[in-house]
């Protein structure tokens, strides 16, 4: 009982860091609320991924975690409170009692989490075995594919393995970046169930089925600047022949994976300086709408008087009231920040540690940062004021950063509103520019899929 207590807690505590850093998108298939699940995702943002999967899960996950890590200092703490399940590697200490090396203690690791699946667990697991900032899935491991086949030839018989993609629009590093959670359709495995852990081929099979499932809730590229160009490209093609209006992270996501396909296969079998020159007119255009605060499917928009009466009927009232608030939040909480901010530059550390450290190092600032008041406020007020500001501070750090990010949304919509309501001249040269791209883009689709037809033809 105290140990499913515990779990529930650390759960609790870092899904609401991970919904502190990043602003979060949860979308795709639903995830059972009770009962065994293996939920199968990237791995591109060290220990805040298994946060950011919980929360596209809904419950509490245990996961497989390399074994050094339950030793660390820093973070062990969190590690063994996660319910976590160590799996050994060539160098890390053994368990007592064990000498048969990892492979042995690994056999007992399988067993832990079958166990954990028949108590009716959701099992996290990354099948790319290390977290990386590469801009595509690494090669799969096949752990999950023999949890998965081991459970099921024991009794637990076929249960849901989920993909979860993890997508960071903005930069994973960065305070206040979106972060899609993406859960796909469950991966279809009811054959292979019988066939158990030690069937070689079964095993591979499920681990491509898995690939094959993550791969659908992940963009995948060649390289990280190709992800404007991709995005640019969608977004352009979208607003001049997109059906519709909808920003639905599911559709979003498919559509920039056919636009990554799209654009690799035009490198392949298209003129490169022709090609070159189409991405350079891309984000030549996505940086002008980014510095004016426009996103292409804009545009096509004319605001009428009427738009900005109710701009300013929603938010003129609100923030009279929350900017004093937000104020003060910012000015109290400016040095733990600016801490952070100094601080985490010098460690040098690896683009997908980055946010993980900064996560854990500016709630040690900031709670340090609060105790530090809460004990001035006792030496020369007293106990009443330090508690109060124990209670209150936390708060109104999380009401400062709740005022920000609409400020920051209101200030983007009325600078759309202006910007399309007072420049007609701009909107109209960029409305045709973007006409122009996506003109070229559509055409760029049609060759190849007229290119890939023979080749077709010829492997039938």
């Amino acid at each position: 009982m105290s140990r499913a207590w515990l779990h529930r807690h650390v759960h609790g505590l870092t899904t609401f860091a991970a919904r502190t850093y990043y602003r979060i998108t949860v979308a795709g298939s639903p995830v059972p609320g009770s009962g065994p699940v293996l939920l199968v995702a990237n791995h591109p943002n060290s220990l805040l991924d298994p946060a950011l999967v919980a929360i596209a899960a809904g419950r509490p996950v245990r996961w497989l975690a390399r074994a050094g890590l339950f030793e660390q200092r820093s973070i062990g703490w969190l590690i063994r409170g996660s319910g976590a399940i160590p799996v050994h590697r060539r160098g890390d200490p053994l368990p007592e009692g064990v000498q048969d090396g990892p492979k042995n203690v690994n056999l007992l690791m399988f067993e832990a989490v079958r166990e954990a699946l028949r108590e009716g667990s959701a099992i996290g697991i990354f099948p790319e075995g290390l977290s990386h900032s590469a801009p595509s899935l690494a090669p799969l491991k096949t752990g999950a594919a023999r949890i998965a086949l081991g459970a099921a030839a024991e009794g637990l018989g076929e249960f849901p393995i989920l993909p979860v993609g993890i997508t960071f629009r903005g930069g994973k590093e960065r305070f206040r970046s979106e972060s899609l959670l993406l859960v796909g359709r469950p991966i279809r495995w009811a054959d292979l169930a019988v066939a158990g852990e030690r069937d070689v081929e079964a095993v591979r099979d499920l681990t491509q089925r898995i690939h094959a499932g993550l791969s659908r809730v992940t963009v995948n590229l060649e390289t990280w600047d190709d992800f404007p160009i991709v995005e640019g490209a969608e977004a352009i093609h979208h607003a001049e022949y997109g059906r519709s209006r909808s920003t639905n992270p599911v559709r979003w996501l498919a559509r920039m994976r056919r636009t990554a396909a799209l654009l690799d296969t035009a490198r392949a079998v298209g003129d490169q300086e022709v090609q070159a020159e189409l991405e350079a007119d891309i984000l030549r255009h996505k940086r002008v709408l980014d510095s004016v605060g426009l996103a292409p499917r804009d545009l096509h928009l004319v605001p009428s008087a009427s738009v900005a009466v109710r701009w300013t009927l929603k938010n003129l009232g609100f923030f009279g009231v929350a900017a004093p608030l937000a104020l003060l939040g910012a000015v109290i909480f400016f040095p733990p920040y600016r801490l952070v901010g100094w601080a985490e530059p010098r460690y040098h550390l690896p683009a997908d540690k980055r946010a993980t450290y900064k996560v854990l190092g500016g709630a040690t600032a900031c709670g340090g940062w609060i105790l530090i008041l809460a004990a001035l406020l006792r030496e020369f007020f007293g106990w009443q004021p330090a508690l109060a500001a124990l209670l209150i501070l936390p708060v109104l750090g999380i009401m400062t950063l709740a005022i920000r990010d609409r400020w920051q949304t209101a200030a983007t919509d009325l600078r759309r509103i202006l910007l399309l309501k007072g420049r007609q001249d701009l909107r109209q040269k960029l409305l045709e520019r973007q006409a122009e791209l996506a003109r070229r883009l559509r055409t760029l689709g049609a060759r190849d899929e007229a290119d890939a037809e023979p080749s077709m033809k010829a492997s039938g």
